[in-house]
């Protein structure tokens, strides 16, 4: 009995001590249980996820969703407190989302609310009327002294209040300790839960978060090595569950929410806010793991040897997710696609500049024909791409079989971190951009085509002590901008502890970085359709190849005129208008500078 009460206190004491050392509260009382909230709206439905500290000493495992009306606190779900995590998961459906409403988490005991056992915040109305849509884009939350981390948050938080920013994106690498999600989660909660509880927000774990250094999903399988180098995944599985329930129990429903193996969920989602069309993908969860199918071929002297037969990126699962939620243009005038990493692999230089780095399968760079099937079926619907990971702030413009003919992409910088990663090319390039260097258009290291338009090196040649170790290391956060009236989108891209609302001060070099939505699907040698003409504007123009009824494009446009292109001659549907009243004109001809016109009454 006494080894028992001994190993009791012996692990108490050292669940104190770790909340000591991660800056949070070692007592808390019920009144202080809910440690944060995160929510989203979607097509009407609210989903809000509320994170509680511990509960203990037989404290129920319940709690409630209230919104204000007419002053008075009106209940609209009640949840259960999940075990492990501590996490409680609200949904309110055909939500108003016309006009702000404020809402509390209430914790009770014995059905009974706790005296102040409240959390409140405040849900946005939909910015369907605002011109400029402003999102905040952060990844790589390392807390670490060491890693530059052991700093306020503050700067971020001032940020994007001042920029009044209508959604954030932490895109992975929100926890780097690799087992004790738990504790991280709510001090991550705990630094900018003061944005999270008013703003909507999209969070999706990466290797990091589930505790590998690196993952290659591999569909779920069981992993062996927390390298990832085999693929699978090497925690416990409810480990797994707890950080997704924890890090995704808020975001919209998954567009197929059939487990993979081990009975781990999926998150990919549709996700639409303020005429914004994002698509939320799971880049790693799938994708094959080099130490298994490329073994005896990593010798190869091309890198194009490694692209061989049934290696997967995305899964067929994402990609028909992909090509679904292209044409659905529903309450959306600009798409754009949110994943962990990009498509390519952007660095020259690894851990320090002296660890030469040719190529790197930890980004979508590889497997190539993965990387092109996904970049074909993003670019139908002209999207953009948000990611984070490479701890390297970076535009690229993404080329499939010619430089520049998929999309723009932005990685956001770390918010800190200890693994530093430069892009610096030996060579020149062609199209660069004026007095920013190392921009153009390269190979990476796969062979992929990539147009390299700024990239934000880390200014440390190596782990050395630095008065500005945050900076040093090429830290930051990114900004986007989606103007709807002209279809534009701009990538800021810029250092911590700035005021970014002060117009004397400036991005990294290189951003802002200003361009269409036409600019991400870019056909330079095709063949024309006809000129469609619109009686109204703002039509969804949708083409698909009058056979196979594939879908070749789907874009909002932007005025009253648009003339789709597309690769190869045939015939082609072009499809006006959306839902019941879209008209289909069947058949068209693709030809080279095509003089028809397509009248739209």
């Amino acid at each position: 009995m006494k080894k028992i009460l001994f190993a009791l206190l012996f692990f108490t004491s050292l669940l104190k001590a770790q909340q000591k050392e991660l800056g949070l509260p070692v007592q808390v009382e019920p009144k202080d249980r809910i440690a944060f909230t995160m929510y989203t709206v979607h097509e009407n439905t609210v989903k809000l996820l509320a994170q509680f500290n511990p509960i203990k000493n037989y404290d129920p495992m319940h709690a409630y969703l209230q919104i204000k009306e007419n002053g008075e606190w009106v209940q609209k779900d009640s949840a259960e407190i999940i075990y492990p995590g501590y996490t409680c998961h609200f949904r309110i459906d055909n939500w108003d989302d016309t006009k702000v409403q404020e809402y509390r988490v209430a914790y009770a005991i014995n059905n009974e609310y706790v005296t102040d056992a409240f959390y409140e915040g405040t849900i946005q109305k939909n910015p369907m009327d605002k011109d400029e849509f402003v999102m905040g884009v952060f990844s790589c939350n390392s807390i670490y002294e060491n890693h530059g981390g052991d700093v306020s948050r503050k700067d971020i938080v001032d940020n994007m209040k001042k920029i009044n920013a209508d959604l954030l994106f932490f895109a992975g690498d929100q926890v780097y300790d690799h087992s004790e999600h738990y504790w991280h989660w709510l001090r991550f909660g705990q630094d900018f839960g003061e944005l999270l509880r008013n703003i909507p927000t999209i969070t999706i774990p990466d290797d990091h978060d589930i505790g590998q250094a690196n993952l290659w999903g591999e569909g779920g399988r069981k992993g062996s090595a927390r390298d990832g180098w085999t693929g699978g995944y090497v925690m416990p599985v409810e480990y797994v569950k707890e950080v997704e329930r924890a890090q995704c129990g808020h975001l919209p429903d998954p567009y197929d929410p059939t487990p993979i193996e081990q009975g781990i969920g999926v998150y990919y989602a549709p996700y639409t806010w303020g005429g914004i069309s994002f698509a939320i993908l799971e880049d790693r969860k799938f994708k094959s793991a080099p130490g298994n199918i490329l073994k005896g071929k990593l010798e190869q002297e091309s890198p194009l040897m490694f692209d061989v037969e049934g290696a997967t990126l995305l899964g067929q699962r994402q990609l028909d997710f992909l090509e679904d939620w292209s044409d659905d243009w529903q309450n959306a005038e600009i798409k754009a696609v949110l994943s962990q990493t990009i498509f390519a692999s952007l660095n020259t230089a690894s851990g320090t500049k002296k660890n030469a780095l040719e190529r790197d399968f930890d980004t979508n760079g590889w497997p190539q024909t993965g990387r092109n099937k996904a970049l074909e079926v993003i670019r139908k619907s002209y999207s953009c791409m948000i990611a984070g990971d490479t701890h390297l702030g970076s535009v690229i413009h993404h080329g499939i079989c010619e430089w520049g003919d998929a999309g723009y992409s932005f990685a956001s910088p770390a918010i800190a971190s200890l693994w530093m990663r430069w892009w610096e090319p030996q060579h020149e390039a062609n199209n660069a951009v004026p007095g920013v260097p190392y921009t153009g258009e390269y190979y990476d290291g796969f062979q992929n085509k990539m147009t390299v338009k700024a990239v934000a090196n880390p200014i440390l040649a190596d782990n050395v002590p630095s008065e500005d170790v945050v900076n040093a290391r090429g830290a930051g956060i990114g900004v986007v901008r989606f103007k709807k009236s002209t279809r534009e989108t701009t990538f800021e891209c810029w250092p911590r502890n700035v005021d970014i609302a002060n117009p004397d001060n400036k991005p990294f070099p290189g951003w802002p970085i200003t361009f269409n939505q036409t600019d991400n699907y870019v056909i330079k040698d095709g063949y024309e359709l006809p000129l469609v003409k619109c009686a109204k504007p703002e039509q969804v123009i949708t083409v698909k190849n009058s056979y196979t009824k594939e879908l070749i494009s789907s874009i909002r446009i932007n005025g009253k005129e648009f003339q789709p292109k597309v690769h190869c001659k045939g015939d082609y549907d072009v499809i006006v208008g959306e839902g019941e009243t879209a008209k289909t004109y069947y058949r068209q001809k693709a030809v080279t500078a095509n003089k028809e016109v397509l009248k739209v009454k």
